[in-house]
């Protein structure tokens, strides 16, 4: 069997490689998608108090540490047995639109745009997000200022735009201020007005990449995320459900206190990332994971937006409408996670103006005072990526004595390899492989915007060292992008 390589996928946070396997006639037979680093939290946390766990779980990624911060700070509510104050919740939704907000951009503006808007066969060496500021200088701003606004909510509430120990077991340290408010009133003008231009920006790019949307992750999969009880995009709170690609409702109003029922966690040999699945269908093996009966599934912004009923603004929910005409049932495109990240960050732009004049978020009732009243708890929270599980079993002392977090990113672990193999065996042919070709299968995994807990990015372009290794071991092909 012969094997390409692509060491490391680039344009992602964190460290990982692609194996692509050709068959003897040079045909794609297989591909796997293999997280590299490890960074070990679960284990490095037991035994530190509960009371620490958001401020220490914050850190396990400079892009994402709210997701956490929220949900380690879910958990020891949980674990607390107390309603936090309703003040609390919603400065911590407040915070997590944010989050969604600067993360999305992130990943759209910064990691995925040189792609899409300087095109898959562009050079190499222009097509990053400094080529793209060159090319496109008024969209790369908008891009950097959006960004910059979800980071300002966070440093409003938290006092800092990366890891802020401000969510805590029982509610949050501090209110907005007064000056704050008015600050984020006075954003929300500009961010409307850059993710529209965006969204039409995106919309009219679509007819140039019907081959990518047809071959990027374009199978059939269960989609879960976190729904109000009369269906409503949620992204804090609510219960679990799972819809099929038809659409269907196949589980609903989930705790995710029970998760360990739905939720199943394989672990491959190849990747430290592990692979959940929906536990009533099994693990999918090579023979059935991409049947509608196999327990392959996906998170974030796609699946979040096939799942729910509505957004609840009205500027969001017309995108939504527009959206669904581009599936049966639902949108099965890991192509459109793009799509989807841009109508969320314009409901969650929607969301922070319709609340950003509640007297509740400059209250002073923050916190409920609790001691350690179960020894076990579980928080869940949509993070940008996905839905965010976190699972703590403490002492009597609230010392952590087991750790376990199923991360959005290893939710779709299953859904990245079946796309990248999706990808290879439409795009590789033969031992002759194009670069631009290469660049759609980690364009494939940046479509998920994986997260592999680091925060570590390339300032431009990273290495890459392919190979295509023949039966006999000898090398058939070889390419470097220094």
């Amino acid at each position: 069997m012969k094997k390409v390589i692509i060491d490391p996928v680039t344009r992602i946070e964190g460290h990982a490689k692609i194996s692509i396997y050709l068959d003897d006639t040079g045909q794609v037979s297989d591909a796997r998608f293999h997280v590299t680093e490890f960074r070990g939290f679960e284990k490095f946390c037991e035994g530190r108090p509960l009371w620490e766990m958001p401020g220490i779980t914050a850190r396990i990624c400079g892009i994402c540490p709210v997701s956490h911060l929220l949900a380690s700070a879910k958990a020891g509510d949980r674990i607390l047995a107390v309603t936090i104050p309703k003040a609390a919740e919603k400065l911590r939704r407040l915070m997590n639109l944010g989050q969604i907000i600067q993360s999305h951009a992130l990943s759209f503006f910064h990691l995925s745009a040189p792609d899409l808007l300087l095109g898959m066969d562009s050079d190499p060496q222009k097509r990053n997000v400094f080529g793209l500021i060159a090319a496109e200088p008024e969209l790369a701003r908008g891009g950097i200022r959006l960004r910059q606004f979800g980071q300002e909510i966070i440093e409003q509430l938290g006092g800092r735009k990366i890891h802020p120990s401000w969510a805590v077991p029982g509610g949050v340290r501090e209110p907005l201020s007064q000056e704050g408010r008015i600050h984020i009133q006075n954003r929300i003008p500009e961010a409307r007005t850059t993710i529209l231009d965006a969204l039409g920006r995106f919309k009219g790019l679509l007819n140039d990449y019907q081959k990518e949307v047809q071959t990027f992750g374009n199978f059939p999969s269960l989609f879960m995320g976190l729904v109000t009880p009369d269906g409503l995009w949620e992204n804090y709170d609510g219960h679990i459900r799972f819809v099929d690609s038809a659409g269907n409702i196949i589980a609903d109003k989930l705790d995710a206190t029970d998760y360990q029922e739905f939720i199943g966690e394989a672990v491959q040999p190849d990747s430290y990332l592990k692979s959940p699945y929906y536990r009533p269908l099994g693990y999918p093996d090579q023979s059935d994971h991409c049947r509608l009966d196999s327990g392959i599934y996906r998170v974030g912004p796609l699946a979040r937006l096939n799942i729910c009923s509505h957004i609840g603004t009205p500027l969001a929910d017309k995108e939504l409408r527009e959206f669904r005409g581009r599936g049966k049932g639902t949108v099965t495109s890991s192509f459109f996670y793009h799509y989807a990240r841009l109508i969320e960050i314009l409901a969650c732009i929607e969301r922070i103006e319709i609340m950003i004049d509640d007297p509740d978020l400059m209250s002073k009732k923050l916190r409920a005072d609790a001691g350690i009243n179960q020894l076990e708890g579980v928080g869940v929270s949509e993070a940008p990526r996905g839905t965010l599980f976190h699972h703590y079993q403490v002492d009597e002392n609230g010392l952590l004595q087991k750790v376990n977090l199923v991360i959005a990113t290893g939710q779709n672990n299953l859904a990245m390899n079946r796309t990248v193999a999706q990808i290879a065996r439409h795009f590789i042919h033969g031992s002759e492989i194009a670069e631009g070709m290469l660049n759609r299968v980690e364009a494939g995994i940046r479509a998920f915007d994986p997260c592999l807990s680091c925060s570590t990015h390339a300032a431009g372009q990273m290495p890459l060292h392919i190979q295509l290794v023949g039966k006999d071991g000898n090398i058939v092909n070889e390419v470097w992008r220094d």
